[in-house]
Protein backbone atom coordinates (compact mmCIF):
# COMPACT_ATOMS: atom_id res chain seq x y z
CA UNK A 1 0.00 0.00 0.00
CA UNK A 2 3.07 2.22 0.75
CA UNK A 3 4.40 1.72 -2.68
CA UNK A 4 0.92 2.73 -4.07
CA UNK A 5 0.95 5.89 -2.14
CA UNK A 6 4.72 6.44 -3.23
CA UNK A 7 3.77 5.92 -6.54
CA UNK A 8 0.72 8.21 -6.92
CA UNK A 9 3.07 10.88 -5.10
CA UNK A 10 5.58 10.40 -7.77
CA UNK A 11 2.94 10.80 -10.43
CA UNK A 12 1.74 13.75 -9.07
CA UNK A 13 4.85 15.19 -8.65
CA UNK A 14 5.78 15.03 -12.81
CA UNK A 15 2.58 15.86 -13.64
CA UNK A 16 2.80 18.67 -12.25
CA UNK A 17 6.45 19.90 -12.97
CA UNK A 18 5.97 19.18 -16.56
CA UNK A 19 6.73 21.89 -19.38
CA UNK A 20 8.39 23.88 -16.21
CA UNK A 21 12.06 24.93 -16.13
CA UNK A 22 13.59 22.29 -13.37
CA UNK A 23 16.39 23.72 -11.48
CA UNK A 24 17.81 21.04 -9.48
CA UNK A 25 15.44 20.17 -6.61
CA UNK A 26 13.87 17.48 -5.32
CA UNK A 27 10.67 15.89 -4.62
CA UNK A 28 9.90 17.33 -1.42
CA UNK A 29 10.69 20.83 -2.79
CA UNK A 30 7.78 20.40 -5.19
CA UNK A 31 5.46 19.11 -2.83
CA UNK A 32 6.16 22.22 -0.91
CA UNK A 33 5.86 24.77 -3.66
CA UNK A 34 2.27 22.70 -4.33
CA UNK A 35 1.62 23.37 -0.30
CA UNK A 36 1.62 19.20 0.37
CA UNK A 37 4.98 18.41 2.19
CA UNK A 38 4.91 14.74 3.73
CA UNK A 39 8.29 16.49 6.21
CA UNK A 40 9.63 19.57 6.78
CA UNK A 41 12.50 21.60 5.10
CA UNK A 42 14.43 20.90 8.73
CA UNK A 43 13.98 17.38 8.48
CA UNK A 44 15.18 17.08 5.15
CA UNK A 45 18.17 18.82 6.25
CA UNK A 46 18.45 16.60 9.32
CA UNK A 47 17.76 13.32 6.77
CA UNK A 48 20.76 15.13 4.92
CA UNK A 49 23.61 15.54 7.28
CA UNK A 50 22.76 11.97 8.93
CA UNK A 51 23.11 10.74 5.62
CA UNK A 52 26.44 12.48 5.06
CA UNK A 53 27.82 11.59 7.62
CA UNK A 54 26.57 7.58 7.91
CA UNK A 55 28.42 7.56 4.66
CA UNK A 56 31.60 8.60 6.15
CA UNK A 57 32.41 6.62 9.43
CA UNK A 58 34.75 7.85 11.89
CA UNK A 59 35.52 10.91 10.48
CA UNK A 60 34.66 13.98 12.13
CA UNK A 61 33.50 17.18 10.02
CA UNK A 62 32.71 20.96 10.45
CA UNK A 63 29.23 22.06 9.98
CA UNK A 64 30.81 24.16 7.21
CA UNK A 65 32.02 20.59 5.44
CA UNK A 66 28.76 19.12 6.01
CA UNK A 67 26.47 22.55 5.01
CA UNK A 68 28.92 22.18 1.59
CA UNK A 69 28.91 18.71 1.09
CA UNK A 70 24.60 18.43 1.67
CA UNK A 71 23.95 21.99 0.02
CA UNK A 72 22.37 23.15 3.58
CA UNK A 73 22.49 26.11 4.73
CA UNK A 74 25.19 26.71 7.49
CA UNK A 75 23.71 28.78 9.85
CA UNK A 76 20.55 26.62 9.57
CA UNK A 77 22.85 23.15 9.58
CA UNK A 78 24.05 24.45 13.22
CA UNK A 79 20.97 24.53 14.77
CA UNK A 80 19.54 21.45 12.70
CA UNK A 81 22.75 19.44 14.20
CA UNK A 82 21.60 21.05 18.08
CA UNK A 83 18.44 18.49 18.49
CA UNK A 84 20.26 15.66 16.63
CA UNK A 85 23.08 16.01 19.64
CA UNK A 86 20.48 15.76 22.36
CA UNK A 87 18.93 13.10 20.69
CA UNK A 88 21.98 11.34 20.85
CA UNK A 89 22.57 10.30 17.00
CA UNK A 90 25.14 12.58 16.60
CA UNK A 91 27.92 14.02 18.55
CA UNK A 92 30.22 16.86 18.48
CA UNK A 93 34.14 16.65 19.93
CA UNK A 94 35.39 20.51 20.37
CA UNK A 95 39.22 21.64 19.37
CA UNK A 96 41.53 20.31 16.74
CA UNK A 97 40.15 17.74 14.82
CA UNK A 98 36.98 17.88 16.40
CA UNK A 99 33.97 18.30 14.27
CA UNK A 100 30.72 16.42 14.18
CA UNK A 101 29.70 12.49 13.62
CA UNK A 102 27.49 9.85 14.15
CA UNK A 103 26.92 8.53 17.65
CA UNK A 104 25.63 5.12 16.33
CA UNK A 105 26.28 3.22 13.37
CA UNK A 106 24.15 3.83 10.66
CA UNK A 107 22.51 0.57 11.07
CA UNK A 108 21.13 1.84 14.81
CA UNK A 109 19.50 4.70 13.48
CA UNK A 110 16.17 5.02 11.48
CA UNK A 111 14.91 7.69 9.43
CA UNK A 112 12.15 8.59 11.51
CA UNK A 113 14.44 8.92 14.68
CA UNK A 114 16.02 11.76 12.65
CA UNK A 115 12.91 12.96 11.81
CA UNK A 116 11.45 12.67 15.35
CA UNK A 117 14.74 14.56 16.87
CA UNK A 118 13.69 17.67 15.08
CA UNK A 119 10.11 17.78 13.72
CA UNK A 120 8.27 14.64 14.73
CA UNK A 121 5.61 13.76 12.43
CA UNK A 122 1.94 14.37 13.34
CA UNK A 123 -0.59 12.08 13.57
CA UNK A 124 -4.54 12.88 13.59
CA UNK A 125 -5.48 12.20 17.25
CA UNK A 126 -8.38 14.91 17.35
CA UNK A 127 -10.62 16.43 14.91
CA UNK A 128 -8.87 19.03 13.35
CA UNK A 129 -12.15 21.17 12.68
CA UNK A 130 -12.94 20.66 16.66
CA UNK A 131 -16.11 19.33 15.69
CA UNK A 132 -18.04 18.14 19.15
CA UNK A 133 -19.21 14.80 17.32
CA UNK A 134 -16.31 13.90 16.27
CA UNK A 135 -14.62 14.01 19.99
CA UNK A 136 -13.92 10.40 21.04
CA UNK A 137 -13.72 9.30 17.10
CA UNK A 138 -11.88 10.78 14.06
CA UNK A 139 -14.66 11.27 10.76
CA UNK A 140 -14.04 8.96 7.98
CA UNK A 141 -11.52 11.64 6.13
CA UNK A 142 -9.60 11.93 9.14
CA UNK A 143 -8.85 8.41 10.16
CA UNK A 144 -7.77 7.77 6.47
CA UNK A 145 -5.28 10.61 6.73
CA UNK A 146 -3.77 9.50 10.21
CA UNK A 147 -3.99 5.89 8.55
CA UNK A 148 -1.72 6.87 6.12
CA UNK A 149 0.61 9.32 8.32
CA UNK A 150 0.68 5.70 10.11
CA UNK A 151 2.28 4.40 7.43
CA UNK A 152 4.82 6.54 6.24
CA UNK A 153 5.67 6.57 10.54
CA UNK A 154 5.85 2.41 10.01
CA UNK A 155 7.82 3.01 6.79
CA UNK A 156 10.30 5.31 8.20
CA UNK A 157 11.08 3.70 11.62
CA UNK A 158 12.05 0.44 9.26
CA UNK A 159 14.41 2.10 6.99
CA UNK A 160 17.74 2.55 8.39
CA UNK A 161 20.33 5.16 7.39
CA UNK A 162 22.82 2.29 6.96
CA UNK A 163 19.63 0.48 4.24
CA UNK A 164 19.84 4.00 2.35
CA UNK A 165 23.76 3.97 1.93
CA UNK A 166 23.86 0.34 0.70
CA UNK A 167 19.98 0.62 -1.72
CA UNK A 168 21.07 -0.23 -5.16
CA UNK A 169 20.12 2.33 -7.45
CA UNK A 170 20.64 4.04 -10.69
CA UNK A 171 21.35 7.41 -9.25
CA UNK A 172 24.04 8.63 -6.39
CA UNK A 173 22.54 9.11 -2.51
CA UNK A 174 21.80 12.88 -2.37
CA UNK A 175 24.79 13.73 -4.61
CA UNK A 176 27.17 14.26 -2.31
CA UNK A 177 30.93 14.69 -3.73
CA UNK A 178 33.50 12.72 -2.90
CA UNK A 179 34.41 13.17 0.58
CA UNK A 180 38.03 11.64 0.31
CA UNK A 181 39.96 14.55 1.62
CA UNK A 182 37.87 16.60 2.88
CA UNK A 183 39.29 16.76 6.00
CA UNK A 184 42.57 18.06 4.58
CA UNK A 185 40.73 20.55 2.08
CA UNK A 186 40.43 23.38 4.51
Amino acid sequence: MLADVTNDINIWISRSTRGTPSPVRSSLNVMEESGLTMISQTAEYALRAVVFLGKNVGTAYTADQISKATQVPAPYLSKVLQPLIKARLVQSQRGLGGGFSLEKKPGQITILQVINAVDPIERIEVCPLGLDEHSSNLCPLHKRLDDAVALIEEAFGKTTIQELLESPSKVQLCLFPNTTGAKDAQ
